[in-house]
């Protein structure tokens, strides 16, 4: 058997645990805190392959082996990896306290429904894109991805990052600071996860199910869901089509170019995403702002015209564009260089549709594309239906041809 015991927030295991132990698998402050057989031997844990092959060479001799991991060694820990290699029937897991739980239990939150996310090892960018969309996050830190590389990333946004760093410890320390503060500090080795909070939303509501909100129960929402201008609005038939080809969720970013009211960028927050609307005019705006706050999500909203305004933003893993005018094909261009997955055009003019298509086109781009003409039942007098119909639209799209067969990292 592999006894894998977690250390909680810092406490070394009993003599009860290691005893017997005749390899020993661990971080080394973990090793040093341990008492253990003068005996065993001693692998401290970088490079995990090496390891794994030493714990292999235990087990075919039916040699006791002892794993020291942090906190719970089940949540984003060393579990899976021996699991994977040698079987959950090998595995004698003895979990700690993990140091998400332990961070929330200091700020007296609960955390049944916040979003984990590690960037241990992992792209900042998926943790940046999960804090920015969420009121209540965890993140695990790494190298190159601790709180001053989050807090620059999350810079613009209404958050606070509560850093715990070294937790359990003599030297436990929690600090809350604004994006800003943490990206100007050198915070060291010892932090231990940083939680990311937007105000009094962070505490949530009592919750049956635990992790982040469910979903929404339906999406392509009826026009009269969100404020807007004489029906500038991109109707719900063609907003259905144009989520299933921007396929937003938890971890990625959605740019709404010509948001007018928001709505592709709303229903995108409602699905998980991360979501910022491009719009230049201050009314729309300012519409985007309301309707994403009537639907209780985070959409950021940049006052300005594109495609100038789209250098100063992050990419994005998809892209919808739903204005543009005279200057559509070189949003659609701009659009196309950034973003990692797909790009979805919306047109009512026919004539903007080759400028646009060659545009994916050319930038190497997998291109498709469907007229979308669509009549809604509408009540005559008599207690008679009618069919009305909508002004076609033509919806473009175009795919990165690596994320077909590579996907996006998560």
């Amino acid at each position: 058997m592999i006894t894998v015991v977690g250390t909680g927030v810092g406490s070394p295991p009993g003599p009860d645990v290691t005893a017997g132990a005749e390899l020993v698998v661990g971080g080394r402050r973990h090793l040093d805190a341990a008492r253990l057989p003068e005996s065993a031997e001693r692998v401290v844990l970088g490079a995990l392959a090496p390891a794994l092959d030493r714990i292999a060479r235990y087990l075919a001799k039916g040699r006791p082996v002892l794993v020291l991991a942090s906190g719970d060694p089940g949540f984003f820990g060393i579990v899976r990896a021996l699991a994977e290699r040698f079987g959950p029937e090998l595995l004698d897991v003895r979990p700690g306290v993990s140091s998400v739980a332990a961070a929330f239990a200091r700020v007296g939150l609960p955390w049944d429904d916040a979003m984990v996310v590690s960037a241990h090892g992992r792209d900042l960018r998926t943790a940046v894109n999960v804090c920015r969309a969420h009121p209540k996050t965890a993140v695990l830190t790494g190298p190159g991805a601790g709180p001053a590389e989050l807090g620059a990333a999350l810079r613009d946004d209404a958050r606070t990052l509560v850093v715990a760093s070294a937790l359990g410890s003599d030297d436990e320390r929690l600090e809350r600071v604004t994006p800003a503060e943490a990206a100007a500090r050198d915070w060291g080795p010892a932090v231990s996860v940083v939680l990311c909070l937007a105000g009094e939303r962070a505490l949530g509501p009592v919750r049956t199910v635990a992790g982040p909100a469910p979903g929404p129960a339906g999406w392509a929402l009826a026009e009269d869901a969100f404020a807007h201008r004489d029906s500038m609005i991109t109707k719900f038939e063609v907003r259905a089509l144009a989520l299933a080809r921007l396929g937003p969720r938890p971890g990625d970013l959605v740019w709404d170019i010509g948001a007018g009211s928001g709505s592709v960028a709303v229903e995108c927050a409602r699905l998980g995403a991360a979501a910022v609307a491009v719009e230049k005019t201050a009314d729309g705006a300012g519409r985007v702002r309301a309707n994403a706050a009537a639907h209780g999500v985070d959409v950021r909203v940049v006052h300005g015209a594109a495609p100038t305004v789209l250098c100063g933003l992050d990419d994005p893993d998809a892209v919808f564009v739903g204005g543009g005018g005279r200057d559509l094909p070189d949003i659609v261009a701009a659009c196309a260089r950034r973003a990692r997955r797909a790009v979805v055009v919306a047109m009512a003019a026919v004539d903007r549709v080759p400028a646009a298509r060659r545009a994916l086109l050319d930038a190497g781009w997998e291109c498709d594309g469907v007229l979308l003409q669509s009549s809604r039942l509408a009540p005559l007098p008599g207690d008679v239906t009618r069919l009305a119909a909508a002004n076609p639209v033509f919806l473009l799209w175009g795919v990165r041809p690596h994320a077909r067969t590579e996907g996006v990292a998560q």
